[in-house]
């Protein structure tokens, strides 16, 4: 699905977040790292939105284990529409402040986006790259270990979910790797609620567990984030 969504950073006490559908990576030269609906049932939608503190209590605690974490079992950047343009790229169209030139082949040039992990705008694709807000190994190693390898692609790519995959710049990416919010949050004040809520969203969606140190983590930030709302589809 072409995803045509424009990335919008709201301040960190006016977020609202609306995700109509519904990824940390592990760092790489190209991908280097916005769930569950308020009855508990992973068929219905989410309409009414949440807020993040009661978003972050639906999240199913339990222990994480990465045996058997390999990067190369989730296929990343899948032309599924077959319209020349991969996942990354088509992030990269999605979010642009200023709208690269798009050539054969999907090449991009010119163009400009905003990195919100670092507050940073950057004028050059091959500067930024296309994170998993929640990264491949966390996902793993919080249940997609026990998915098909369909599922994990369908992860790895998922252009129906508005915040789970972002541009940000290589060194924020590089600087975040693997890492879950007990372990690094971006440090522009402003962008902790954004952060936590694309996470939390992002885990709801595709049903992930979470455990205790991240939680507590997650709380801590929502305490700042009072209007912070989360309204999710989870995943097919």
């Amino acid at each position: 699905m072409h995803r045509t969504h424009s990335l919008t950073i709201l301040p960190c006490f006016t977020l609202l977040l609306t995700l109509t559908a519904c990824t940390h990576t592990d760092p790489s030269p190209d991908d280097t790292k916005p769930t569950a609906p308020s009855s508990g049932s992973s068929e219905e939608k989410n309409d009414s939105g949440l807020s993040l503190t009661e978003a972050i209590g639906k999240l199913k605690v339990a222990r994480e284990s990465r045996t058997e974490y390999e990067r190369e079992k989730f296929k990343l950047w899948v032309d599924d529409d077959h319209d020349g343009c991969d996942t990354r790229k088509e992030v990269l169209l999605a979010e642009a402040v200023k709208k690269p030139r798009q050539g054969e082949d999907c090449k991009l040039t010119g163009g400009t986006w905003r990195s919100y992990y670092d507050d940073k705008t950057i004028a050059d694709a091959g500067k930024l790259d296309i994170d998993h807000v929640v990264p491949l190994a966390e996902a793993w190693d919080s249940g997609a270990s026990k998915w098909t390898a369909e599922r994990r692609k369908a992860y790895a790519n998922d252009l129906d979910a508005e915040r789970s995959l972002v541009a940000v710049s290589l060194g924020s990416n590089r600087s975040k790797g693997d890492q879950d919010p007990a372990e690094w949050l971006p440090p522009p004040k402003d962008a902790l609620c954004t952060y936590a809520t694309d996470w939390v969203t992002t885990k709801l969606r595709w049903n992930l567990n979470a455990d205790r140190a991240e939680t507590k983590a997650l709380h801590q930030v929502a305490k700042g984030c009072k209007e912070a709302t989360v309204t999710f589809t989870p995943a097919p």
